[in-house]
């Protein structure tokens, strides 16, 4: 196992129903946390790279209702 993190800028606030299906996101093999921060208005994601790719990632973020842009370069 591979574990990296992808930190994503995102648009509107997620509201409840967002968080409950990150909730979900959460049982997807391969995902190992999901954390938002939302005075960066940035959600980072620690996932298994051997499982999975980041453009995956983000179809996640998606479909759980996250708007999702661009990742952000990590320091």
């Amino acid at each position: 196992m591979t574990y990296l993190d992808v930190v994503f800028s995102y648009g509107a606030l997620p509201g409840e129903s967002e968080l409950r299906a990150i909730d979900s996101m959460r049982e997807v093999y391969g995902i190992r946390s999901v954390r938002f921060d939302n005075q960066q208005r940035t959600v980072r994601v620690e996932y298994d790279a051997s499982r999975m790719k980041q453009e995956a990632v983000a179809k996640l973020l998606r479909s759980a209702g996250i708007d999702v842009r661009e990742p952000v370069a990590l320091a």
